[in-house]
């Protein structure tokens, strides 16, 4: 028996980006299959798009559950400088577009009734005012959101910069935030990227709900103090994840795919750095002697150094490497398919930025991590995985304040692979893993919300 033909009609504006691209199409996804929602999807395009972006919107094409529309570019040049931040230059994008937007959306003849944006979108939550619908934000992970829901209350409480604070950033009710572990706009308060950030941590108080892509038991704690302390805003808070990039089809295999078939049972760590990732070349030289120390099998996804971006990866390992280590792994770079590699059997840890895509991608598929936050929100998401949940390690010093040394690679590599801490971690993941797959079945913590969200009409 077929549904019914939907009768609510929801836009979805997706800010420039792989990450957000990924978790607001999945949102759009399962609004339509599970809740029967009519979904208009706005990719806002950039001139010089990704081949990830296009990849990820040609997919979603073929699969014909959205109504795909995508946003010419805007030139921001007159609004911001060349080198302006992400916050700043992301945010002056999405208030660019809304124009377009209008047009787009009074064109249309099924009216819609909710709008979702990420979290650099906030400048359109205006066009949904004017078209009376509800508006909704949608964000990665829930501590960091609550850093920047209460950033305005810190912002008064406050003086000078946070990062030389010797006492931690206080979240009622929340884990408190160590100075080191700010997220990026917070770390110069003179800049503009902070007066951005605090903005959005304001527009989204005046929504009519954020939605975070984690779910009840991930979070507990943190999703109880958002909706019941003081100096969040009082703005409903839904866990409406885990929301991932959902693995293909097994269709032509790889040969990174076919050499994992050949591996022992979690014997591999997968290596990877997100999209924009790099390594200076003293530490790509350090980890390489880290993973060949630690005689672990492992695929590395490699990048060149950030100052040398059209140089040859492969010329910054060690002399010899390839050849010492070429039965025990596989380097790669170019593009690696992460959802297929981190559900492989083969696969037993996984070296992560931290972003959340990627952290959410390691938790389903029941593999623990060695965190190695490196820029945004990454670093409170690599505290949250190894204090909080258990489920990640992490070096002693960050990333981004010094080198990390081959032997303290090689003790966590081991670690995670091989030791009684290892062990305990990867039946922790797993619990964790069950605990996500539920969430999103009916009945779940968070398809139930999803359902509320879906019944919601017009202010």
């Amino acid at each position: 028996m077929e549904n019914p033909m939907p009768q609510t009609h929801a836009v979805i504006v997706s800010s420039p980006g792989v990450g957000h691209l990924v978790r607001d199409l999945e949102l759009g996804n399962h609004l339509v299959v599970d809740h029967n929602l009519h979904v208009t999807f706005f990719v806002v395009v950039e001139s010089h798009s990704s081949a990830g972006e296009s990849e990820l919107v040609e997919s979603a094409r073929t699969r014909k559950l959205l109504n795909l529309i995508e946003l010419p570019p805007v030139d921001i040049s007159s609004k911001v400088e060349p080198n302006a931040r992400k916050f700043t230059r992301l945010t002056a994008i999405m208030r660019e577009i809304c124009p377009t937007l209008r047009s787009s959306i009074s064109a249309m003849k099924l009216s819609p009734t909710a709008l979702f944006v990420d979290i650099f979108g906030t400048p359109v939550l205006d066009v949904a005012d004017e078209f009376h619908m509800l508006k909704y934000v949608f964000v990665s992970s829930a501590w960091p959101l609550a850093l920047m829901l209460y950033a305005p209350v810190l912002d008064k409480e406050v003086d000078g910069e946070y990062v030389v604070r010797k006492e931690q950033l206080r979240l009622p009710g929340c884990m408190s935030v160590r100075p080191d572990d700010v997220v990026d706009p917070l770390l110069d308060r003179t800049k503009l990227e902070y007066r951005v950030f605090l903005q959005v941590g304001l527009e989204m108080r005046q929504s009519d709900g954020v939605l975070v892509n984690s779910w009840e038991d991930l979070d507990t704690t943190t999703l109880k103090a958002m909706r019941e302390q003081e100096g969040y805003g009082s703005v409903p808070v839904y866990a409406v994840g885990p929301l991932i990039r959902p693995v293909k089809p097994s269709g032509s295999k790889s040969e990174l795919l076919d050499w994992l078939d050949d591996q022992p049972v979690e014997s591999v760590v997968y290596i990877s750095f997100g999209s924009a990732g790099v390594l200076s070349a003293q530490q790509i030289t350090e980890l390489a002697w880290g993973l060949e120390l630690s005689q672990q099998r492992f695929i590395w996804v490699l990048r060149p150094p950030s100052k040398d971006k059209g140089s040859n990866a492969l010329d910054y390992l060690p002399d010899g490497f390839l050849e010492r280590t070429q039965n025990l792994g596989r380097v790669v770079t170019q593009w690696a398919p992460q959802s297929e590699i981190l559900g492989h059997i083969s696969i037993g840890g996984f070296l992560s930025h931290c972003g959340w895509n990627s952290s959410l991608e390691s938790i389903l598929n029941g593999v623990p991590m060695i965190a190695w936050p490196l820029y945004a929100e990454q670093k409170m998401n690599a505290t949250m995985l190894a204090e909080e949940l258990g489920v990640a390690v992490r070096p002693k010093i960050a990333p981004t304040k010094g080198i990390i040394g081959r032997e303290e690679i090689e003790m966590m590599v081991r670690k995670v692979m091989e030791g009684q801490d290892g062990k305990a971690m990867r039946a922790r993941v797993k619990e964790l893993k069950n605990s996500g797959g539920k969430a999103l079945t009916e009945g779940g913590s968070s398809f139930n919300a999803l359902s509320h969200l879906a019944k919601q009409r017009e202010r």
